[in-house]
């Protein structure tokens, strides 16, 4: 079989935009620079990401990110023809392990994706008996640091509400409220925004946090009694961690119950999909802080936020620059073992590859096997006549 996206899976399993970056990605590669050597011999990579359930938003992105860095490379990864197995993480722990194991029983060489913190923490496990890498391009619990065969390349998730939460403890006079979902990405996002205000001494001004259960697609009223409890605050601010579907709903149901999108703030996450643009003035001047936004001044960054619009006829995000970045630090630890395919060797050279060159900056790992990279703060408003996340200054560095 040549190199190329294994779309036997691909096309069973991810439907919609996901299919339709896949087609684009399989019938337009653009030419690169050949690898100093090429190789016949085949890298398989398992990319587990959602492609049903209210994570598919963030399982499309994932695709088409891993797909915009194989059109650069002429569908290589480490000057192998690269075989891009993707099944469909689901909405489950469960759903995801099952994913796994498929992707195990077909000898992959590594894997990559995986959209949810819950599903990461018994992934973690199986991958450390099989011995396989894993390169997560957005799950990263905060207590899956060092552990030695997960690499990601998105965040842990303490750091946006860390990052956010600097800002907000000395620009915001007044309480803050804080609503998230009832899981380890809720539940870290929440943890990192308290430390940032307990540093700034200002603990006495967030509302003891409400948690709402985890469901990744709510109904239309999911929201109603915690929004409720938050309007009758009248808080200066919101702090918010939802995602995927959830955070459409959430969004949605804010404005609904007659809040100020001006005072909500969260993750990156909150305005990251694109239901939430297509809500127009109901987002418009709700703040995120986050590591990469589409109009960031790189070289790299123009040219692959540009290439990608081509390609997906859509913007970039987080999601999708996580896998491209994924798809990269994959390529050079590749690369280093010589020829050879070997999961364990790969996992060692992941520790090799030194700063990556990616549209959100220039970055490496960490001890933690996270990134060290830039944050920023975003407000949701209009370029030209389109909603969009627009820079409004950096947050610092963490990692």
């Amino acid at each position: 079989m040549p190199g190329g996206i294994d779309r036997r899976r691909a096309l069973t399993l991810l439907g919609g935009a996901g299919v339709a970056g896949l087609a684009a990605a399989c019938g337009r590669v653009e030419e690169s620079e050949p690898a100093e050597r090429l190789f016949d011999s085949e890298v398989r990579i398992g990319l587990l990401v959602p492609g049903t359930g209210g994570y598919k938003p963030i399982g499309d992105d994932m695709i088409n990110g891993f797909n915009r860095y194989l059109s650069t490379s002429g569908s290589r990864l480490g000057g192998h023809p690269a075989v891009i197995v993707v099944v469909d993480e689901g909405d489950t722990p469960d759903s995801a392990l099952a994913g796994l194991e498929e992707l195990l029983g077909d000898g992959v060489h590594a894997v990559a994706g995986v959209a949810s913190s819950a599903a990461m923490l018994p992934i973690s496990e199986r991958i450390g008996e099989e011995l396989v890498p894993l390169v997560g391009a957005n799950a990263s619990p905060s207590s899956l640091q060092g552990t030695p065969y997960i690499w990601r390349t998105s965040f842990v998730n303490h750091e946006p509400g860390l990052a956010l939460g600097r800002h907000l403890a000395t620009e915001v006079d007044g309480p803050v409220a804080v609503i998230a979902q009832d899981d380890p990405m809720g539940i870290d996002a929440v943890a990192g925004f308290r430390e940032s205000f307990a540093a700034a001494q200002a603990s006495d001004r967030i509302a003891e946090p409400i948690l709402t259960p985890a469901i990744s697609q709510p109904a239309r009223d999911h929201f109603r009694v915690p929004l409720q409890q938050i309007r009758a605050m009248d808080p200066a601010a919101v702090f918010a961690c939802y995602a995927g579907t959830a955070a459409v709903e959430f969004v949605r149901q804010h404005a609904a119950a007659g809040l100020d999108p001006a005072r909500l703030t969260g993750p990156a996450h909150l305005t990251e999909v694109a239901g939430v643009a297509a809500l127009g003035t109901d987002a418009v001047g709700i703040r995120t802080s986050a590591n990469y936004a589409p109009e960031l001044r790189s070289a790299a960054n123009r040219s692959f936020s540009s290439d990608y619009r081509r390609q997906f006829d859509d913007p970039p995000t987080i999601y999708s620059v996580a896998a491209y970045d994924a798809a990269a630090v994959l390529d050079k630890a590749i690369s280093l073992g010589d020829g050879v395919l070997d999961p364990q060797q790969i996992n060692v050279n992941l520790s090799r590859v030194g700063l990556i060159d990616s549209p959100r900056g220039r970055w490496q790992f960490n001890q933690g096997r996270t990134p060290t990279q830039k944050w920023y703060l975003r407000e949701v408003g209009f370029d030209g006549p389109v909603v969009a996340n627009i820079v409004v200054r950096e947050l610092g560095t963490l990692g």
